[in-house]
């Protein structure tokens, strides 16, 4: 499995000059670099590798890998011991790096930075794409990144975690909310309607529809109808504004009500009927308070998502599709399909990971003018290597 190619806009990552990566390493990588070049270099090998499962999601790195060793004039092989998108189990390890010590020295904390965000982050996107095989997923996790890069590899993992699981039969992730990332999923600009922000300009949900409408008339229409608390009402005045387009298939909701309040009509108890009537037997599965608030509680619960199904197939308006969004990590899209939730869309950045402590990702090296050698208790990192990557060849 191989994954889409890299963002259109931006290309994969750019090699950096010396001076920035010695600025951006860990000081005393640099000094082995000085002491190594002082001394006389040997050639080494390296096994990057992470403590939880993941999926392998390495591309990122190694293509900045060989941009650097490009830019330095440096001979190196990197053997990626699994494909993308494939099971990687603790500590297994992902790559392995062989070539000069001396120039690979000062690249491990940048290699590390490169490698375990996005493997976990895939796993995350291929739970959720599997949880959920019939429904389709926006990958929107930029306004949640610390910077592009971040973004970049967070993007670059839900493509990869998608491929996976749609070579499982899932649908996965159908794109990205902003053009820069747009080619990880096979598109050349991002997708995505309104935000909020222009509900408050226009001064009701329906204007705004009707404006965004006439701004974009190509476009399917997606109208967000939280912001005055009237989903349905609101959700309803826009589909029977623009019947054509609700009855083409062509206009959608989107729920992202607030965590603090219940969709409009429901509260606890009404929560709990319509999650009956619809999906009998699923309230009384509930394992965990977590997944109880996902069923019945307030914010976009599956409760609130078969209401709104309701409402808009009694008003006359089946092929008007519902999109959500809200808090939509692995945990609560299980607890969706637990409750069959009439869901078409979900948009969400969720798949980047909750406990930063787990992503992180280590190197060692095995190897030393092909002498197979690592610290106690790494020896399961030689056993792992092949035979090319212990002898430095």
């Amino acid at each position: 499995m191989s994954a889409v190619q890299s963002s259109t806009a931006f290309g994969p990552y750019q090699a950096l000059d010396d001076a920035t990566i010695r600025a951006r390493t860990d000081a005393y990588f640099n000094r082995t670099r000085d002491i190594v070049t002082r001394f006389g270099d040997q050639r080494v090998t390296y096994a990057l590798f992470v403590r939880r499962p993941v999926l392998s999601a390495t591309r990122l790195m190694t293509e900045w890998l060989d941009n650097v060793a490009r830019a330095r004039g440096i001979a190196l092989t990197h053997e990626v011991m699994f494909p993308e998108g494939a099971w990687v189990g603790a500590g297994e390890p992902l790559v392995y790096i062989t070539g000069s010590f001396a120039a690979l020295a000062d690249l491990e904390t940048l290699l590390l930075q490169k490698l375990g965000p996005p493997c976990v982050a895939a796993l995350n996107a291929y739970q959720m794409a599997m949880a959920l095989p019939k429904v389709r997923f926006l990958a929107m996790e930029a306004r949640h990144c610390a910077g592009f890069e971040m973004q970049e590899q967070m993007a670059y993992a839900a493509s990869v975690g998608s491929l996976a699981a749609r070579s499982e039969g899932a649908l996965g992730f159908v794109g990205g909310a902003n053009d820069a990332t747009a080619g990880f999923f096979g598109q050349s600009a991002g997708l995505g309607t309104m935000p909020h922000a222009l509900i408050g300009y226009a001064g009701s949900t329906l204007r705004a529809a009707e404006m965004f409408h006439e701004a974009f008339p190509e476009s399917d229409l997606v109208v967000l109808t939280d912001y005055f608390g009237r989903e349905i009402t609101d959700g309803l005045a826009v589909c029977r504004a623009f019947p054509e387009l609700a009855a083409a298939g062509r206009l959608a909701v989107r729920l992202d009500t607030h965590g603090g309040r219940f969709l409009e009509g429901l509260d606890p108890q009404s929560s709990y009927a319509a999650l009956e009537r619809n999906t009998p037997g699923t309230i009384r599965r509930y394992r965990s308070e977590t997944e109880l608030r996902n069923l019945v509680g307030t914010g976009v619960s599956a409760a609130a998502i078969w209401r709104m199904r309701e409402a808009l197939d009694e008003a006359g308006f089946p092929r008007v599709r519902i999109i959500v969004s809200s808090g939509f990590n692995v945990e609560k899209c299980l607890a969706m399909a637990d409750a069959h939730a009439p869901i078409d869309v979900v948009g969400t950045g969720s798949f980047i990971p909750d406990r930063w402590s787990e992503t992180y990702a280590t190197a060692d090296i095995v190897s030393y003018d092909g002498e197979p050698r690592v610290k106690i208790g790494r020896e399961f990192l030689l056993r792992r290597a092949g035979a090319r990557a212990v002898a430095g060849t």
